[in-house]
């Protein structure tokens, strides 16, 4: 029924163009009227050419059955004749050719309109599209045995995001992201896994370095900003893994600089983090944060929230930081950060002395302190305690807490000699110490 209304429509349409082109009269005896519809269909409906107009029929007749095929009359003029076989022709040419290619018959009045997105959407659409084969999902395995039948099975135990460094296949990370994993499995964005290997890792400032061997057509790298020159209320996008959804976006802005929070594994402070309030959830750990021109400005990984989603508070550390640790892990696979070589009392134990500094708890004979000389907190033979000493500045920089101590020293490097400046007993005293990188990194 669709292809005989085409064919129909297509007759009329061509009729009607020709006979104006041609400014022939057809007889009035022969020509059929027509029944014009309203355009554009809006559904279904059939085209109808009508006889001449009769006298109306009496009531008492039925009605008749309106002929559905025109009725072509042609005069005696040659020219008339070679206008309507050119037109029958051209009608069945059309006809066969729509017939052929498919055509829907509702298809001609469905247009489909191009979604259309303002400039900032396509931006971030264009950069979410550009750096997500960046950004890849890490499972972390653990190996466990089981209770009854003693076997040793691999279970994930953890998992989150990280992003591609370079060409040679090194995956940067979060270091609590790989924490105790016996094995690593790393996702590619085309969902093709690849065993890691770790390079090395930084616990101090919550950075890992693996390597995947993948072929250098799958790895893209993520380019690589600075973060010494964002300002507050800056765009940022946050791009991982959050409860294992893959490659998720978020967007926010830069809610403050020069932040300071303490490290998952041993507390020392990582200082300059970067606040966002774009949303960071559980999985996120260790993916990019990129600004708008999609380039790296930081690392997704810790948020400050009671229930353990987001709620606004992200923390990110800047690639200026990772930067340098990246480097060092992959030329030498370690970091060496120098130490005083003291295990030092919780500053809240120094408050409630009425005294401002780190007091010292213990100084191995071995480490730089000790062979410097700082006395260590200990005990008289009746029990009593007798305090150790309390450092009070470094280099002339004042020392309150222990965040203010390990910020002075990453400001060092290994083989410095420091002033360290002590409060023993009722007395201070100057001492100068040989800093020493950390055992297990000699």
């Amino acid at each position: 029924m669709a292809t005989s209304c085409s064919l129909i429509s297509t007759f009329f349409h061509f009729s009607s163009s020709l006979s104006r082109f041609t400014n022939t009269k057809p007889h009035s005896h022969s020509s059929p009227s027509l029944l014009h519809l309203p355009r554009p269909l809006r559904q279904p409906t059939t085209l109808f050419f009508l006889r001449p107009q009769q006298p109306s029929p009496s009531p008492s007749s039925k009605p008749t059955t309106t002929t559905l095929l025109p009725k072509l009359s042609f005069s005696s003029s040659s020219c008339t004749f070679l206008d309507s076989c050119f037109l029958f022709c051209t009608s069945v040419a059309l006809s066969l050719t729509l017939f052929l290619t498919g055509a829907d018959s509702a298809s001609a009045f469905v247009v489909t309109t191009p979604r259309k997105l303002q400039s900032d959407e396509l931006a971030t659409v264009r950069l979410f599209q550009e750096n997500t084969p960046s950004v890849v999902y890490i499972t972390n395995l653990a190996v466990k045995q089981d209770a009854f039948t003693l076997d040793v099975l691999e279970v994930p135990q953890g998992s989150g995001s990280g992003f591609i460094w370079d060409k040679d296949g090194h995956v940067v990370t979060n270091y609590h992201v790989i924490r105790g994993a016996s094995d690593l499995r790393v996702t590619l964005a085309d969902q093709s896994t690849y065993d890691a290997k770790i390079v090395g890792f930084d616990q101090d400032k919550d950075v890992a370095v693996l390597r995947v061997e993948a072929p250098k057509e799958k790895l893209r790298p993520i380019p690589i900003g600075i973060s010494a020159d964002l300002l507050v209320g800056q765009k940022v996008f946050a791009i991982g893994n959050p409860f294992g959804l893959d490659h998720t976006l978020t967007t926010g802005v830069i809610s403050g600089l020069r932040r300071e929070i303490s490290s998952a594994a041993t507390g020392r402070p990582i200082q300059d983090v970067i606040q966002t309030d774009a949303a960071i959830n559980p999985g996120n750990s260790g993916g990019p944060l990129l600004d708008s021109a999609g380039n790296l400005i930081g690392i997704n990984t810790a948020i400050y929230s009671p229930s353990g989603a987001s709620s606004g508070v992200g923390f990110s550390i800047p690639v200026d930081t990772v930067n340098g640790i990246v480097e060092q892990l992959v030329k030498f696979g370690k970091v060496t950060r120098p130490i005083l070589g003291i295990k030092f009392a919780p500053d809240q134990s120094v408050e409630q002395l009425g005294v401002s500094g780190v007091l010292v708890l213990d100084a191995p004979a071995n480490g730089p302190a000790g062979k410097a000389g700082l006395q260590s907190t200990k005990r008289d033979s009746y029990g009593r305690l007798i305090l150790g000493d309390i450092i009070t500045s470094v280099n002339g920089k004042k020392v309150t807490n222990g965040s203010d101590l390990y910020r002075i020293l990453d400001q060092c490097k290994v083989g410095d000699k420091v002033i360290v400046e002590v409060l023993r007993g009722d007395h201070k005293e100057k001492i100068p110490v040989i800093l020493e990188p950390k055992p297990d990194e000699s």
